[in-house]
């Protein structure tokens, strides 16, 4: 059957930049095997397929592929997706809900001119650590880096999850970062199979707050451009280890710089009786390429 399917690069506002996402839609009769063979075929870091939502006031399901397996969530999807479905409705200020695994994601649509468009989310559940502590030591060996560059400020290794248990690693600038030579064996046998997240408080471009990169061999990316699903559950880390005054904060997190696909996730944190609240993720997109796939 053929389908038609948009792709866009997601958290830029340039193509050839971001993260690069398919979207295909009218995905009803696919079964999860065929979705998880369409998505290895574009081979982008995920791939979402539009379904009819089980809600009628909800805008539609969607169901989310890396290259190797299927996510209960993801950011770059949320935000690629939100826009592409705001842009076909011709909505602007439109606010609709996606069905994801892990529950109603409810997300703004703003247009920005012909194929582009920003969207922001409110986290369906918040930040949790998951999990045990990983060793320092093994940590830096699995990444290449020397022991001495693991952390900063009060950050130490950890495990995070907002919908997804993510490592995170704090590294000591920016140089550490873009030095990083992971062994994905040796990841995978000293973290697990879930993604592994490194980032510093040294960002390349002024005003922003943190400079990152993401690797998950084990879900067929080797390394990720943009990441929302980290910088959700990085709202954990932040509320946890930084003394915020109640009220909304805002941090931009860059990533995908080394990759030559600079992207910008914008990341808002609310604080209320000194705990997070909610946390929201939001970015912009840019349709690259529209056509149709048999599928």
């Amino acid at each position: 059957m053929r389908r038609q399917f948009a792709t866009l690069d997601v958290f830029t506002d340039r193509r050839f930049a971001g993260n690069p996402l398919a979207v295909v839609f009218d995905s009803e009769g696919l079964t999860a095997p065929a979705m998880q063979a369409v998505a290895r075929e574009f081979n982008h870091p995920e791939t979402v397929f539009v379904l009819p939502p089980a809600d009628p006031a909800h805008r539609a399901r969607v169901r989310i592929f890396t290259p190797a397996r299927e996510l209960p969530f993801a950011g770059h999807p949320t935000v690629g997706t939100a826009v592409m479905l705001g842009l076909r409705d011709g909505g602007a200020g439109r606010q609709l809900v996606l069905e994801e695994d892990v529950g109603p994601v409810r997300c703004v649509f703003e247009t920005a001119g012909a194929g582009r468009g920003s969207a922001g989310f409110v986290l369906p559940q918040l930040p949790a650590e998951s999990g045990t502590a990983p060793d320092s030591a093994a940590v830096a060996a699995a990444l290449g880096l020397a022991p001495a560059a693991i952390g900063f400020e009060d950050f130490r290794p950890s495990r995070w999850s907002a919908g997804i248990p993510i490592t995170f690693v704090p590294v000591a600038g920016r140089d550490a970062v873009a030095g990083c030579r992971p062994d994905p064996d040796r990841l995978v046998a000293a973290l697990g199979e879930g993604p592994v997240y490194l980032f510093c408080g040294e960002a390349e471009e002024a005003g922003h707050a943190f400079h990152a990169r993401m690797f998950a061999p084990a879900l067929g990316v080797r390394e990720d451009p943009a990441t929302g699903s980290a910088a959700a559950a990085l709202a954990g880390l932040i509320a946890a280890h930084r003394r915020l005054a109640d009220g909304e904060h805002a941090f931009a997190i860059e990533q995908g710089y080394e990759m030559g696909r600079p992207s910008l996730i914008r990341l808002v944190v609310v604080i209320s009786a000194e705990k997070l609240a909610s946390a929201s993720i939001g970015g912009e997109a840019v349709v690259v390429t529209e056509g149709t796939i048999e599928a």
